[in-house]
């Protein structure tokens, strides 16, 4: 089984020394990723690195550790290329080797290593970070796959039909998990509607599963229009759950024997859609 994210393999920066750099404002790093979201997408990669390199040049401590996690949460929205996904892993590999954390309360690896290691796995980037943490949180994203590409449901969908993912063998589904209050969710809602609409004469189904309720989601519908893809509720998220979803929007895609071809664990462009559905076998046109 073949997992990636949208773009396999990376190129390493090589960046310039930290005491050949002034030291960044670390409320002004703060302001600038609070406001990335807001960059438009061809500027977005460029400060994005920038961010990164700016995080490299704070002293070791909590705080570097702590910026350099939220810019790598953001940094996988849409389709940043992979220089610039690099820099952003390195700096946050280099924040935990100067401030290693603790386990948390179940014992298990600390969020900032189970974001490395979703980098490294989804993303197609490299690390040197040699932690057991890491190590440990790869394993576990590797069990999680293996479980997702096993997994089966039935939901209802806004109509009470009901819709069952191992009936549609013979087709290529994509599996949106998603949110109305997630912001790159609503994001790339219309460029899966186009996709759909389009390659749906070629056996794809596009399954948008969410957690909320009949009523929030209807609300949300109202506002956005057409949206044609069958939306199933998950209520309960037990089938979150099963597909270990631990953030939105995460894209499962499978082929058409079933079997698990791909995965997305942020929001994708139209671009990076299509590189995983040609991965299970779609045809472009």
């Amino acid at each position: 089984m073949k997992i990636h994210r949208k773009m396999l393999g990376g190129v390493i920066l090589l960046a310039m020394p930290v005491a050949a750099l002034a030291q960044a404002n670390p409320g002004k790093i703060q302001k600038g990723i609070e406001t990335l979201r807001e960059q438009p997408d061809d500027k977005r990669p460029a400060v994005t690195t920038q961010l990164a390199l700016d995080i490299r040049t704070l002293p070791p401590g909590e705080e570097k550790l702590k910026l350099a996690d939220l810019l790598s949460h953001l940094a996988t929205e849409g389709d940043a290329g992979p220089e610039t996904l690099q820099t952003v892993v390195d700096t946050l590999a280099q924040a935990l080797k100067e401030t290693p954390q603790p386990r948390d309360k179940q014992g298990k690896s600390a969020e900032p290593y189970m974001e490395v290691a979703r980098y490294v796995r989804y993303e197609g980037v490299k690390t040197t970070l040699d932690d057991p943490q890491y190590s440990e949180a790869m394993q576990m994203l590797v069990a999680n796959d293996v479980d997702a590409s096993k997994a089966d449901f039935t939901l209802k969908d806004m109509s009470g039909k009901k819709v069952t993912l191992s009936e549609l063998k013979g087709k290529i589904v994509l599996v949106s998990f998603w949110a109305t209050w997630c912001p790159p969710c609503r994001k790339e809602m219309a460029d899966l509607d186009l996709i759909y609409t389009h390659y749906q004469p070629q056996g794809l189904v596009v399954l948008s599963v969410t957690s909320e309720s009949a009523l929030t989601v209807s609300k949300w519908y109202q506002q956005f229009g057409n949206y044609h893809p069958p939306i199933l509720l998950d209520q309960g998220s037990n089938v979150s759950k099963e597909f270990h979803i631990s953030g939105l929007p995460t894209t499962f895609v499978f082929d058409r024997d079933g079997k698990l071809a791909a995965k997305a664990v942020d929001m994708c462009t139209q671009k990076q859609f299509l590189g995983m559905l040609m991965s299970a076998g779609l045809k472009l046109q």
